[in-house]
């Protein structure tokens, strides 16, 4: 007797993007701690780590010729230059996450998402907006991270991200932080209500 082949459920791939300062990576942390069993993919970057960031935790700080090398050898699911810095995702952990029918949540910028959805089309994408350019100048002057010529060139490129906000699914203003992770959580929620299926 032919043995039946049946569907079993597959992970959703979550994908959060905004400009640097929008709030992005503290609604994913704060997303997180609501959803403990949702996984979360840390990228590799080649940046020096800032104050108070950890390896492995907020990012894999590697070498360039290190991370050029997995380009080379298509170790990266979506990878970009940004900043004069590279950033990526590991391809391995986001297949075997998924097969494995774990929910992933990923924090990347609008190249990363085109790539991303070349070989996972069916990502939900998310974009964060901030509530004005000017709200998001002084929230990245806040942070005192960055230089003045830094923060121009980072408003630069929010404004190049905004442009692109359509193609993603999914709108968000951060006006407010704890009206906004609300709605971040209902989103995600829903889409984790109902299983992807796939064909083994």
């Amino acid at each position: 007797m032919k043995e039946q082949k049946t569907s079993r459920a597959v992970g959703h791939l979550f994908i959060i993007s905004g400009p640097s300062g929008t709030g992005k990576t503290t609604l994913c942390s704060l997303v997180l701690s609501r959803m403990q069993d949702l996984l979360y993919s840390v990228s590799y970057t080649t940046r020096k780590p800032r104050r108070g960031e950890q390896d492995g935790i907020d990012y894999f700080f590697i070498e360039k010729t290190d991370f050029k090398r997995k380009i080379q050898n298509g170790r990266w699911a979506e990878w970009a230059k940004v900043h004069d810095n590279f950033y990526g995702t590991c391809a391995d952990f986001i297949d075997k996450g998924l097969k494995s029918g774990h929910d992933i949540l990923l924090d990347i910028d609008v190249q990363g998402t085109v790539q991303i959805l070349k070989n996972y089309p069916e990502s939900v994408t998310i974009f964060i907006m901030p509530p004005s350019l000017d709200i998001l100048k002084k929230r990245l002057e806040s942070r005192k991270t960055d230089s003045e010529g830094e923060i121009e060139q980072r408003l630069v490129n929010a404004a190049n991200e905004i442009a692109q906000k359509n193609i993603y699914r999914h709108i968000i203003y951060n006006v407010n932080l704890s009206t906004t992770v609300v709605e971040l959580t209902s989103l995600i929620e829903k889409y984790r209500h109902v299983p992807r299926l796939s064909n083994p």
